[in-house]
């Protein structure tokens, strides 16, 4: 019965993945995101009722389950094209621009030197009615200027007058994809690829869940989970690519195989800078190996693409952390409240630094997973970006450990970017109680007053005797 209901409840959930793909987006003229939410809140709702049920169900059945769902809910995010971000377009346009010899960092897209490549599906044509002005039409299209003719130009890329922000690897991975697709290929290979990785990630924690002793089920944090369908799949970001090399080395180093793990990290932080977050918690034995390797392999990845274009390769990323706050510390929602203005920056700076020498300290080599996620996800605590899709690399290390409770996470900056107007302070805010209400429940009552009993000892200490 228990299996009979996780299936129906799986088919629904695929069923619900492709009708919200195919009707609701944030490119809607009028923005209504209710529908969107209320969607989404269902989505999240029937996730959580699968992973419940599957607590009951024994042996080969779990497997086929997991496989299963990742794969009927990942088919069915792509039965549209992106409705929360436009990404994927840039992606895309990358690819194509370095499948014609051209560096993706020599030239913004708006440059008239690239007029040769532009496809009708990126860089559709202007319209024009009577007396009224060239124009553009269509969601996702946005207006903007070529560099040298200043001439009007419709565009489905974010950004189209800055260079690209992506690393080499990803860089990579676009021309890779593009090069098995005309131009006219439009946003589907991406999400295929985004499927393909999907699924590699939820076999790939199978294997190692089932080598070292760790419940299957909790590869469903994974696998079945609405944000891994939504910017994995349907938005096909490029995070994903930088999970599936996190994930592969975290399992080789606990396997002893220190530099192909470092190659593993290295290629990961190549991708998207990210997550370099991960590699603490991977250092505590061998460490100098990862580090090394880790180091070697992102420098070789970056060196065809400094040869060709120089310190452009740097792209838009200052821009880009200027744009996002970090560089004056707006970004920052909870440091923000005792750390006003650049003060921030220095402060979670700081604190990140604490954490990253804490799980250091603490890891357990053979297990570092908990030492993982609790990097990943006070980092997205403390640095609370406005893009939920960041918190894809915090879900393989939910699924190794079986912390539910960081799930709140990802559901705080989902929720934030369906309804911008909510504070993301409060959200933050929210989900940082229930990552510390879940922490506590599950320690149980004695070992959660010696945690709290601990800094008043400390303080007494500090007192010294009366």
């Amino acid at each position: 019965m228990r299996i009979t209901i996780i299936s129906l409840l799986l088919a629904a959930s695929a069923a619900l993945t492709g009708y919200c793909v195919l009707m609701f987006s944030l490119f809607e003229p009028t923005r209504d995101t209710v529908p969107l939410l209320a969607c989404t809140g269902v989505l999240w709702a029937m996730f959580a009722a699968a992973v419940f049920l599957l607590r009951r169900v024994r042996g080969r059945a779990v497997v086929v389950l997991v496989l299963a769902g990742s794969l009927g809910i990942g088919v069915a995010a792509m039965v549209g094209p992106p409705n929360t971000s436009t990404d994927s377009a840039r992606y895309a346009w990358d690819g194509i621009v370095q499948n014609a010899g051209i560096s993706p960092y020599a030239y913004v897209p708006a440059d008239d030197r690239l007029d040769p490549l532009r496809p009708e599906w990126l860089f559709p044509s202007t319209v024009r009615s009577g007396t009224v002005p060239e124009t553009c039409q269509g969601q996702r299209i946005v207006v903007t200027h070529k560099t040298a003719s200043d001439a009007v130009l419709c565009t489905a890329l974010n950004r189209p007058a800055v260079p690209t922000i992506y690393p080499p690897a990803a860089e990579l991975y676009f021309a890779g994809i593009r090069l098995l697709v005309p131009p006219t290929a439009t946003y589907w290979p991406l999400q295929l690829g985004g499927l393909l990785l999907s699924l590699g990630t939820t076999v790939m924690l199978l294997v190692g869940m089932n080598r070292r002793g760790i419940t299957a089920r909790f590869a469903a944090y994974w696998a079945w989970c609405p944000l891994v369908a939504s910017e994995a799949i349907t938005n096909s970001h490029i995070d994903v690519l930088s999970v599936t090399f996190t994930l592969a080395a975290a399992f080789c180093v606990t396997r002893a195989r220190f530099w192909r793990g470092g190659v593993a990290l290295g290629v990961a932080i190549a991708v998207k800078l990210v997550p370099v977050i991960a590699a603490p918690a991977m250092l505590r034995r061998q460490g100098w190996k990862v580090s090394l390797a880790a180091a070697v392999t992102f420098l070789a990845l970056y060196v065809p693409y400094v040869l060709m274009t120089g310190i452009g390769v740097l792209g838009y990323l200052p821009g880009y952390l200027t744009e996002e706050g970090y560089s004056s510390g707006n970004r920052f929602a909870l440091i923000s409240l005792f750390a006003p203005g650049g003060v921030a920056v220095f402060a979670a700076g700081g604190l990140l630094v604490l954490i990253a020498a804490l799980v250091l300290w603490k890891t357990d080599p053979d297990r570092p997973w908990l030492g993982q996620l609790a990097m990943i996800g006070s980092t997205l605590l403390i640095l609370s970006p406005r893009y939920p899709w960041y918190a894809l690399l915090l879900l393989p290390f939910v699924a190794l450990s079986g912390r539910w409770e960081w799930l709140a996470i990802p559901l705080a900056l989902i929720l934030r970017q369906i309804l911008p107007s909510l504070e993301l302070t409060w959200a933050i805010l929210v989900a940082l109680g229930i990552v510390v209400t879940g922490s506590f429940i599950r320690l149980g009552p004695a070992a959660s007053a010696r945690m709290l009993r601990a800094p008043l000892r400390a303080a007494r200490n500090l007192r010294g005797p009366r």
